[in-house]
């Protein structure tokens, strides 16, 4: 594995390859001003699936994926056994669709730029909009455009949590009630809230800021938000700094956070006391998406190189609860991993929050390590695995 320079020196290689690719470091790009944001659209009536006619059927032996399309302000069924021909049918539900969760029930809840968009998965139709009460300013599309980002639902689905993005400052978590389709809190967090997750006993909320290199634990019986730092590398650079927290996943075992970086290091932080340990990894790459099997097997998306001259190309890193890693090469870049419920299969998605994704997935059998790609939907950001129920 090739030493990370120090921050200094890694800063300086970030602008040097800033001409290659648009980065996941805030500020690169001027953030609109805050202003009201626009619910009118709340109000509109549920657009029809893009797709027209009826969807084909989907292989009774491979599971439904729903995916976001974050160039496409929708969300797009998947049969992925069906290669050259993965798309069901699409659903509108919104500007820049990004973070996606399904309940049991079959409803699929979205964060899009203008709201928490709730979709009927068996009637393919959106049948919400839910306004943020959070200032967003513009509705726009991008990287850095205003609105929701991560999100989660809690054990018992009758909440849905949000973490909601507003340029060029702090963000918030939303609450959104499920049963009454509204928004019943909201708590201060930091700046770009990539990634949201919640504990397995549904008592705290984690989000993942990635401009202000921490988590903020939101306890849900106060809604007392408090900061942890999560800065393996040092938080010198600021904005413009690539070595930032992306996305997090909890460790079934003890309920620890895992942050991976780079390749390099996985943080690991206890969310009761905020002590924050590091642990080397082996991929050598920038790194985005995280996913925990039910046995702790931890699955790390790696993006690509931040320089091309010293780090290694996109993967999908496997690392046993033990620390011992194996590595999936992937064709290009890639942004989040969803895992099949028996953990045998991983969704990777083709979507990406710098330049250079794609429209697709990579399937990834994850005992061989084969990939198949499916082509699908527009830079699809997050991808969710249907209940059995919702299929078809």
């Amino acid at each position: 594995m090739t030493d990370r320079p120090s921050p200094p020196a890694a800063v300086a290689a970030v602008l040097a390859a800033a001409a290659l690719l648009a980065g996941c470091a805030a500020g690169t790009t001027p953030a609109p001003p805050a202003a009201p944001a626009t619910p009118d659209t709340a109000a509109a009536s549920a657009p029809p699936p893009v797709t027209a006619g009826p969807a084909p059927a989907p292989d009774p032996s491979s599971p439904t994926l729903l995916v976001t399309d974050f160039g496409a302000d929708t969300v797009t069924f998947v049969d992925p056994a069906r290669p050259g021909g993965a798309a069901l049918g699409s659903v509108r539900v919104g500007t820049a669709p990004y973070g996606l969760a399904v309940a049991a029930d079959g409803t699929a809840w979205v964060a899009t730029a203008e709201g928490v968009a709730a979709v009927d998965t068996v009637t393919r139709t959106r049948t919400a909009l839910i306004p943020y009460r959070t200032r967003t300013g513009p509705v726009t599309t991008g990287e850095y455009r205003g609105g929701g980002m991560g999100l989660a639902l809690s054990p018992d689905g009758r909440r849905v949590y949000v973490g909601v993005n507003v340029p060029g400052g702090n963000g918030a978590l939303e609450v959104v009630d499920t049963a009454t389709r509204t928004v019943t809190e909201v708590v201060p967090v930091g700046r770009r809230p990539f990634d949201v997750d919640v504990s397995a006993d549904g008592g705290e909320v984690y989000v993942t800021d990635h401009d202000s290199f921490d988590v903020t634990v939101v306890p849900t019986a106060t809604w007392r938000p408090r900061r942890i730092e999560v800065a393996p590398y040092g938080t010198e650079g600021g904005l413009g700094s690539w070595l930032k927290p992306h996305y997090t996943a909890v460790r079934p075992s003890d309920g620890a956070l895992l942050l991976p970086f780079e390749g390099e290091r996985l943080a690991v932080v206890d969310p009761a006391t905020g002590r924050v340990t590091v642990e080397p990894m082996t991929a050598d790459t920038h790194q985005h998406g995280a996913a925990t099997a039910p046995d702790g097997t931890l699955f790390v998306v790696g993006t690509g190189p931040i320089d091309p001259a010293t780090d290694a190309g996109p993967s999908l890193t496997v690392r046993s609860p033990d620390g011992t890693e194996r590595l999936v090469p992937l064709d290009g870049p890639h942004e989040t991993v969803t895992l099949s419920p028996d953990a045998r299969t991983a969704y990777v998605s083709g979507g990406f929050t710098r330049e250079g994704g794609w429209d697709g997935l990579t399937v990834v059998d994850t005992a061989t390590g084969r990939t198949t790609r499916v082509p699908v939907g527009r830079l699809p950001l997050a991808v969710a695995v249907l209940p059995a129920r919702a299929d078809g």
